[in-house]
C-alpha cells in the first residue's frame, strides 16, 4: 500500500490510528525511525537483565518493630500474595522482574491490586485477591482536576488491555506505581534509552556494521577501475558479478579472474586504526554507568580481581539497588498496608542480603562469630543455613570472660581488701 493511500486511510476512518512501526510512513513524515530496538543492543539488554533479575531475586519480608526490636511478623493477604503467589499464572519472581524491566525500559512500572469489600455490622474490610502487572506502554495516568470521575485532584489510572482492547480506570490506591530517578513531577519517570538515545543508536549502528562486516567475509569494499567509458546498465552488471564472486564467507580465499583493462583496488579501513573496538567499549561502559551497573557486570574483567569484584557488587548494592529498594519498600507500604497494620508498626522490606552471601567457608565463620559474640541466636544461625531449630537454641551466649566496660578493674579490688585484712 502507498504512503498516499495509508493517509488517506487515516483521514477516511478507515485505519483509526498510525502504527509507529511504520518506517515507510514514519520516514515520508520526516521522522527518522530508529532501525533497531534499544534492547537489540547488548549492554542495553545486560542491564536491564542485571536490573531486573536482581529485583526478583530479593525475598520480600514482613516484619513488626517492636520495643526489643524486628521481629517476623504473621503473613497477612497481601504479603502471601507478594511472597507466594500474585495470581494464578505467575510467581513473585516473575512478577517483580516484570515491573522492573518495564520500569527501566519505559520509565514507569505498574502492578494492578485487585481487592473487594466485604460489608459488616463494624462497617466491613478489604481484601486482597490477587496482583497483576500492566504494561507500561498501555497505562496512562489522568488527574482528575475538574471532579470527573467523582473526586476532583484525586489521580487515576488508565490501562488499555492489548490483548481484550478493553480499557479500565484504576484508583490511585489500586495501583502499586514505581519509577525511575529521573522525573521533573514526581509522578512519571522518564527511562534510560530516552537520555542516552544517541550512544545506544551508535551502539546498534556500530553492531550493524559488524554484521555486515561478516557476511561479506570479512573483506573490504573495493573500487572497481576500467578504461574507456561504460554504459550505466554494464557498470551495474560488472558490480553484481563481482559483488557475487567476492562478497561472503563462501567467497573468502577465493580466486576470482578479470579482464583485462579492469582493476580491483581494495579499500581498506582498519578497524584498529579507526579505533572501533574502544569506542564500543567506551560506549558499553557509558550505557551501564547510567544504569548504576558496574564493569564487572557487564563482562569487563580488564582492571577488575577477585576482591575487586566482590567490591563492585557491595557498591551495586549500595550505589544502585538501594535507591531502587527503598522506592519499592515506600510504595509497597505506603499502599498494601491497612490502618491497623501501620499503627501496630509493621512493614515490607525487600532481604538485600540474598546478593551478598559468600562462599560456604566465609559464610559459616561470619555467623559463628555472630553467634559466639551474642549477635545471632544458635537458632537464628541455623535458619540462615536452611536449617530446622534446635531446643535450646534461642538464648544468646557469650565469652564468660568479658564484663562490662564501666566494671574493668573491679575484679582485682576484691582480691587487695581480702590480702590486707
Amino acid at each position: 500500500m502507498s504512503v498516499i493511500q495509508k493517509i488517506k486511510n487515516i483521514v477516511s476512518g478507515d485505519r483509526p490510528s498510525v502504527s509507529l512501526e511504520d518506517r515507510e510512513l514514519l520516514e515520508w513524515l520526516g521522522i527518522t525511525p530508529s532501525s533497531r530496538k534499544a534492547v537489540a543492543e547488548v549492554t542495553y539488554y545486560t542491564c536491564l537483565k542485571m536490573l531486573s533479575e536482581t529485583i526478583g531475586k530479593l525475598p520480600l519480608k514482613y516484619y513488626r518493630q517492636t520495643e526489643r526490636g524486628r521481629i517476623r511478623a504473621a503473613p497477612t493477604e497481601a504479603g502471601i500474595l507478594m511472597t507466594v503467589r500474585p495470581n494464578p499464572f505467575m510467581t513473585p519472581t516473575t512478577m517483580w522482574t516484570t515491573v522492573e524491566q518495564n520500569c527501566q525500559h519505559y520509565g514507569n512500572g505498574y502492578i494492578w491490586v485487585r481487592t473487594q469489600f466485604t460489608p459488616s455490622s463494624y462497617g466491613g474490610e478489604y481484601h486482597f485477591l490477587d496482583m497483576w502487572p500492566m504494561q507500561s506502554h498501555c497505562v496512562t495516568p489522568v488527574m482528575d482536576d475538574i471532579g470527573i470521575f467523582g473526586g476532583a485532584g484525586k489521580l487515576y489510572y488508565q490501562y488499555n488491555d492489548p490483548r481484550t482492547g478493553k480499557q479500565y480506570m484504576f484508583r490511585n490506591s489500586e495501583v502499586l506505581h514505581f519509577k525511575t530517578w529521573y522525573s521533573f513531577d514526581g509522578f512519571m519517570g522518564e527511562p534510560v534509552r530516552n537520555i542516552l538515545k544517541a550512544t545506544v543508536d551508535g551502539s546498534n549502528e556500530s553492531q550493524d556494521y559488524m554484521n555486515r562486516l561478516y557476511k561479506q567475509g570479512l573483506t573490504a569494499s573495493m573500487a572497481m577501475q576500467y578504461t574507456g567509458d561504460l554504459e550505466d546498465e554494464k557498470v551495474r552488471k560488472l558490480k553484481r558479478k563481482f559483488a557475487d564472486m567476492l562478497s561472503g564467507p563462501k567467497n573468502a580465499g577465493k580466486v576470482v579472474p578479470v579482464p583485462m583493462g579492469l582493476t580491483l583496488t581494495p579499500l581498506n579501513m582498519s578497524l584498529t586504526d579507526a579505533q572501533f573496538f574502544e569506542l564500543r567499549k567506551y560506549s558499553a561502559l557509558q550505557i551501564a554507568g547510567a544504569f548504576g551497573i558496574k564493569p564487572n557486570q557487564i563482562n569487563n574483567y580488564e582492571k577488575s580481581s577477585y576482591a575487586n569484584s566482590e567490591t563492585q557488587q557491595l557498591a551495586f548494592l549500595v550505589d544502585t539497588m538501594s535507591y531502587r529498594l527503598k522506592n519499592y519498600e515506600e510504595e509497597i507500604n505506603g499502599k498494601i498496608l491497612l490502618p491497623q497494620e501501620i499503627e501496630n508498626q509493621n512493614f515490607y522490606k525487600f532481604n538485600e542480603k540474598a546478593i551478598l552471601r559468600t562462599d560456604s567457608k566465609t559464610q559459616m565463620e561470619n555467623l559463628a562469630k555472630a553467634v559466639n559474640n551474642g549477635i545471632y541466636t544458635a537458632n537464628e544461625a541455623r535458619e540462615y543455613m536452611d536449617m530446622p531449630a534446635e531446643e535450646g537454641g534461642d538464648q544468646l551466649m557469650v565469652n564468660g570472660n568479658y564484663i562490662p566496660i564501666t566494671k574493668i578493674g573491679q575484679q582485682y579490688k576484691g582480691g587487695e581488701g581480702n590480702g590486707n585484712s
